[in-house]
């Protein structure tokens, strides 16, 4: 009998209502719908603001792309607008083309984000070398952050250019109009921030910091600019839909800023969902998620809006919020639309450092630091594209630091595989490889584990092609096992994102209540484990030297209570 395979574009919002949707899912969605809206709101201005156009912009992207995002993704938990990484991007475009040039480019970026799910690549973008992903991320990160400093600083600048060196010799130039109010009042809202995260981490730390210096500005008076005084009033309309001019020639011009666009939207939005993956179960659906970025970009390019992607932090918030159905994005995007007509007329008070100092916390968590120094430990090769990107990031071009970092990556690769045949590994590193329960151990050693036993083995390379598929493994039981034996004997090396596949293993093992054995690991995997700090706890994680070491040990172990129960866990 055939196997049928799943609809391509088949929305999670529709799997979602066929198992049946009462009042009380309705009931969290909105509570949850209601958290993520009040997260967004300041953050969809603020990043509008830093990418060189009006607030508005923001809200409506948030809204429109919000809404559709939700409405036909692949993911239950997936929250949509803009982010901080199509900051610099969007503000080169609108600074080398024009708006109409980002609306064209986004429009642009939606065909492929369409073409891509249609042609089912959705698989093909876990393959991003997490080096790169670390290395363009921090990039960004840096970028946003200087792109800050006019306000933080608030420096009287008629117009930022586009690049960061330019950017910094600007600054330098105009810091005779340094205004301490603007330093001192967003210094006191990133303050605000952290100590809210600190003492009342349910609490919305943007939004209560923005309303304090809202009212700060407006009961004193102080010298700072706001969005009324720079932008004047937000429009209370939704625009009609309107098309940029298309020419071939312009077409051309754009076609590598549409590939960012469409590049950033894909990976952050299949990052996002992955990590609501992580937090609730489930698995998205990466083409279906793909078609409904396209599709989203396009209808927020059409209204004048911004490009957007899934977004991770609200997309974390609304998992943490009760979130159960596409439902709660589709209501965070509606409560966004009731925040602009109810409050159009009080947002014109914001100050701009307000706004900045919210953005600088936003470039801070973007930067994700600790993985940064992490993968500073890792072989030279995983080192060379994480710097190489994130310089190139900061000093060239997204795109060019992308293309790069990918070639990189895998001149890398080959590297490592020919000194991998030089001292006769002799293993086959194709994809159904990868993981085989049925291979090795035979099956008589398979029904020699104890019950409670299982064991997986891993043949080939564990590098970035390859990690990802680990994830998987545990799916694979109905019930999680007491212990969990992994075979690594066949796996002659492995990189910053095998490790990082590990941790995460180890780590999902321990949550369930799973002791993990490695066995059999070669002296090139023990090393870079060794190097960046993933060693055996004696508790949840152990080494053992081959299989039958690691029977042994699990026998031992599967008979004897776990440690969280020891501990009354």
């Amino acid at each position: 009998m055939a196997i049928q395979r799943p609809p391509l574009f088949l929305p999670k919002l529709v799997t979602a209502l066929r198992a049946g949707y009462g009042w009380s899912d309705l009931r969290r969605d909105a509570v949850a719908g209601l958290t993520v809206a009040i997260v967004a709101l300041p953050l969809a201005m603020a990043l509008a603001i830093a990418s060189g156009t009006t607030p508005e912009k923001g809200l409506l992207t948030a809204v429109v792309a919000g809404f559709l995002i939700s409405a036909l993704g692949g993911s239950r938990f997936q929250i949509g607008g803009p982010t901080g990484a199509f900051i610099p991007v969007v503000y080169l475009i609108i600074s080398r083309h024009g708006y109409d040039g980002l609306l064209l480019a986004t429009l642009m970026a939606s065909a492929m984000l369409v073409l891509a799910g249609l042609l089912r690549l959705g698989a093909l973008l876990r393959y991003m070398p997490q080096p790169l992903i670390t290395g363009f991320t921090a990039g960004i990160a840096v970028i946003i952050f200087t792109s800050q400093l006019r306000e933080l600083l608030g420096l009287q600048v008629e117009r930022m250019p586009g690049e960061f060196l330019p950017v910094l010799a600007t600054l330098y130039a105009h810091l005779g109009s340094f205004n301490p109010w603007a330093l001192g009042l967003a210094l006191a809202c990133i303050g605000l921030i952290v100590g809210l995260r600190r003492i009342a981490p349910t609490a919305p730390g943007f939004l209560v910091a923005v309303l304090a210096a809202s009212v700060l500005v407006a009961a004193f008076g102080l010298p700072v600019e706001t969005i009324g005084s720079r932008f004047g009033e937000i429009p209370l309309a939704m625009p009609s839909l309107s098309l940029p001019e298309v020419s071939w020639a312009r077409l051309i011009e754009l076609l590598p800023s549409a590939f960012t666009i469409a590049f950033l939207a894909g990976v952050e939005s299949l990052l996002s969902a992955v990590v609501a993956d992580g937090m609730a179960g489930g698995r998205h659906r990466s083409n279906t998620e793909l078609i409904a970025q396209g599709i989203a970009n396009a209808g927020s390019a059409l209204v004048g809006g911004l490009p957007a992607t899934g977004a991770i932090a609200r997309t974390a918030t609304n998992v943490r919020a009760g979130g159960r159905t596409p439902v709660s994005g589709m209501l965070h995007a509606l409560f966004i639309l009731l925040f602009m007509l109810l409050l159009a007329d009080w947002m014109r008070y914001v100050p701009l450092p307000a706004l900045a100092g919210v953005l600088v916390v936003v470039a801070w968590n973007m930067s994700e630091h600790r993985h940064f120094r992490h993968t500073l430990s890792a072989p030279w090769g995983d080192r060379l594209v994480l710097l190489l990107t994130f310089v190139l990031t900061v000093l060239v071009d997204l795109t060019i630091a992308i293309e790069v970092g990918m070639v990189v990556a895998a001149f890398v690769f080959m590297h490592r595989m020919s000194a991998t045949v030089e001292i006769g590994a002799g293993v086959r590193v194709s994809d159904d490889d990868l993981l085989d329960p049925r291979g090795d151990p035979l099956p008589s050693q398979r029904d020699a584990l104890p019950p409670g036993v299982e064991v997986f083995q891993v043949s080939g390379p564990l590098f970035f092609a390859a990690a990802n598929r680990l994830d998987e493994v545990l799916d694979q039981f109905f019930k999680p096992p007491r212990v969990f034996i992994l075979r690594t004997r066949l796996v002659p090396f492995i990189d910053a994102s095998g490790v990082h596949a590990l941790a995460k293993l180890a780590e999902r093992c321990r949550r369930q209540g799973t002791v993990l054995i490695l066995s059999g690991l070669q002296p090139q995997p023990r090393e870079v484990l060794a190097q960046m700090g993933l060693q055996a706890d004696g508790h949840w994680l152990h080494f053992a030297e081959g299989f039958d070491a690691a029977r042994t040990l699990a026998e031992t172990l599967a008979g004897q209570p776990l440690a969280a129960e020891v501990a009354g866990v």
